[in-house]
């Protein structure tokens, strides 16, 4: 499942058709709905929708939701069902990381059943969801518990260390995450550790926690040696955690969001410009540069993209694939072929529920810098 530096050749597919601006030659006689949240609540769901939008001129009707939606979620149900009305839209693609959505879904299929619905993610009763929404998608989350350790231990790790703080550890994901990471440990040989750092939610500041893990690491280092694997729950803990890793060599399998853009640019000082944010290829090269300078080749690793940019991206090819009946969203191997297709690597599907079949929770295959 894993890959090294190869996959960097791999992903050139997905940066080519986010950076490359190619345009359709002729123009659609449809159009697909896309919303996200704004700029600011969420950059890289924002800008993979700018992307697609410049991808395929005047197939777009981008909908940008309120950033309180909790609060304004009549707005945001009006400015989703409003899509209905336009009768081009063959397709809306939802990636906003809500709950509360589902209502706008359902007053659209009301006056259009045929309107075609993925979701990436939204967070309502999936069961519910099922019934309205052609295909829905999000991270594994709990099952990256196992996923992350069998990583580590082919990177070569005997130990994994799991820091987070009681705040966090106490929610459900987190919490189950972590039985799984400890249980898969226990299986194939790894021997867990759990830390907990000062709570920055619950008296302490984020200067403690980050103060107690610049100190820690070393001395966990020293104990367990350099074939130990750190995991961080908390995404500031991310910056820190590489850094410390590229000063004594131990492993980082994954943050807690895997993404090239997370922690990597902050602890080697990469210079990313804004229209260079999306070529992952080109992002991936630059870590691996400084990997091999600072002696850590095969010891650092993540998803070769931010599942925050693929979902959205592979959600609107999904849609558009299905108008034009290149394939069915029904298909899972369909699915995961056009899935491939978009991210440059394999993409794991799980079902949400045993029997679920348009509501899968994926991994991207990784790279190894």
């Amino acid at each position: 499942m894993f890959k090294k530096i190869a996959t960097l050749i791999a992903v050139i597919a997905f940066a080519a058709s986010m950076t490359a601006c190619k345009k359709s030659g002729s123009k659609a006689d449809f159009k697909i709905g896309i919303v996200t949240p704004s700029l600011s609540a969420s950059e890289e769901e924002f800008r993979a929708a700018d992307a697609l939008n410049k991808k395929y001129p005047g197939m777009v009707r981008h909908i940008i939701l309120p950033d309180n939606f909790s609060k304004e979620q009549e707005t945001g149900i009006t400015q989703i069902a409003s899509l209905g009305d336009d009768k081009e839209i063959k397709a809306i693609v939802i990636s906003a990381g809500n709950s509360g959505i589902l209502p706008a879904i359902q007053k659209v299929k009301e006056k259009r059943p045929d309107m075609i619905f993925v979701t990436t993610p939204i967070w309502d009763d999936p069961d519910m969801m099922s019934k309205y929404v052609d295909l829905s998608l999000d991270t594994d989350w709990v099952r990256r518990g196992e996923s992350i350790p069998e990583k580590a231990k082919k990177m070569g790790a005997k130990t994994f260390i799991h820091y987070s703080f009681p705040t966090h550890i106490a929610k459900e994901v987190i919490s189950k995450r972590k039985d799984k990471m400890k249980e898969t440990c226990a299986r194939i040989g790894l021997n867990f550790v759990e830390v907990l750092t000062p709570d920055p939610q619950a008296g302490s500041n984020r200067q403690a926690m980050l103060q107690f893990l610049n100190e820690d690491i070393p001395r966990q280092i020293q104990k367990y040696g350099k074939d130990t694997a750190v995991f961080g729950t908390n995404c500031p803990m991310q910056d820190v955690i590489i850094a410390k890793a590229l000063e004594l060599k131990f492993i980082m399998a994954e943050q807690c969001c895997p993404t090239p853009l997370q922690g990597f640019p902050a602890a080697m000082g990469l210079e990313i410009k804004p229209e260079e944010s999306m070529d992952f290829a080109k992002i991936n090269k630059m870590i691996s540069e400084k990997a091999k300078a600072a002696g850590v080749t095969g010891r650092l690793s993540t998803w070769p993209i931010s599942v925050s940019i693929f979902l959205p991206t592979f959600g609107f090819e999904a849609a558009k694939a299905a108008i034009e009946k290149k394939i069915d969203l029904k298909n899972i191997e369909q699915v995961k072929a056009l899935a491939k297709d978009v991210a440059g690597v394999n993409v794991t599907f799980n079902p949400m529920k045993p029997g679920m079949t348009n509501y899968y929770l994926i991994i991207i295959d990784s790279i190894i810098y």
